[in-house]
């Protein structure tokens, strides 16, 4: 044994040391504005964040030995394409909040920080204590009262124009997901609020999402299920009372296992205002979607939970 022991141990030394040389670039660019707030809660952004969502990433030395460096570089490239705040300067103030709202959603589900990473970077483990601070300091930036004249406006200016949409040829995202004009007449599955936005959304199911739920087959949803998820600015009124404001946008979810199985499953498209004009400046915005759908991973990466009789 000691005869080809020896050998087999100096080969793979001589393999790891190899691998030290063959290094992806992971550089750090300028900073174009930082993301500001409180002091309580960027620290808890910076620890738990900072390393793969900004240009600011600080690499421990065990975070540079190979192979662990090329997992390490991997996560920084898709974390800064994710969410930067490194860049915060490059996003619309509601496109903020929005990153805002998704990445301490995922912190909530235990999707971030990455478990893995949590093992090795103990410090960035977010306590209970912390999430009750991040979700405070959001609620902080909800300034919708009752009677907003801007939303008021805006869904009178809807109201009066008039958009048509050509069913002979219908908006198509780049990911080749075409408008589905009738899910208007598809089943309520559920409804959902986003009280960082303001919106109101109601999930409609296809008939193959329906039956998955009448029979208790949805976890996985079969081939074939269709969601769609629209949402209106929520009104308010002084008493109280809360209609639909101007339409926003519809979302689709389709479970495809074979077509989809780069984004488990599913293929994401979205149509925005009355114009339906498809979201995304590459077919790539698929990426964007399933990693926020991802702390569902065990609900098939649904956040939808149909609402039962």
């Amino acid at each position: 044994m000691k005869k080809y022991f020896l050998p087999a141990v100096s080969i793979i030394v001589v393999l790891l040391v190899s691998l030290q040389f063959f290094r992806p670039r992971l550089d750090n660019p300028p900073v174009t504005q930082d993301f500001q707030a409180p002091k309580d809660v960027k620290n808890i952004l910076v620890r738990a964040c900072y390393d793969c969502h900004s240009n600011e990433t600080n690499l421990r030395w065990y975070d540079q030995v190979q192979p662990v460096y090329w997992q390490v570089a991997a996560h920084v490239r898709d974390g800064r394409k994710g969410l930067n705040f490194s860049n915060w300067d490059k996003l619309a103030p509601v496109d903020r909040k929005a990153k805002l709202w998704e990445a301490v959603n995922q912190i909530e589900q235990g999707a971030m920080p990455v478990k893995s990473y949590q093992v090795v970077h103990t410090n960035a483990r977010v306590s209970t204590q912390d999430l009750v601070i991040l979700k405070k300091y959001l609620t902080s930036m909800i300034h919708d009262l009752p009677g907003d004249t801007a939303k008021i406006n805006a869904f009178e200016h809807q109201r009066k124009a008039v958009v048509s949409v050509d069913r002979q040829k219908l908006p198509q995202t780049l990911n080749d997901i075409t408008y589905i004009p009738d899910y208007k007449n598809w089943q309520v599955i559920s409804t959902s609020d986003r009280f960082d936005n303001g919106t109101m959304r109601v999930i409609y199911g296809n008939e193959i999402a329906v039956n998955a739920v009448k029979t208790h087959h949805n976890n996985p949803w079969p081939n074939g299920t269709i969601f769609a998820k629209a949402a209106w600015d929520k009104l308010e009124d002084k008493n109280g009372n809360v209609t639909t404001g101007a339409f926003k946008q519809v979302e689709y979810m389709i479970k495809n296992a074979e077509k989809y199985r780069s984004t488990n499953g599913w293929g994401f498209a979205r149509f925005k205002t009355p114009k339906l004009s498809p979201y995304g400046k590459t077919a790539m915005f698929t990426t964007e979607c399933i990693n926020c759908h991802k702390p569902m991973k065990d609900n098939d990466y649904v956040f939808t939970f149909p609402i039962k009789n």
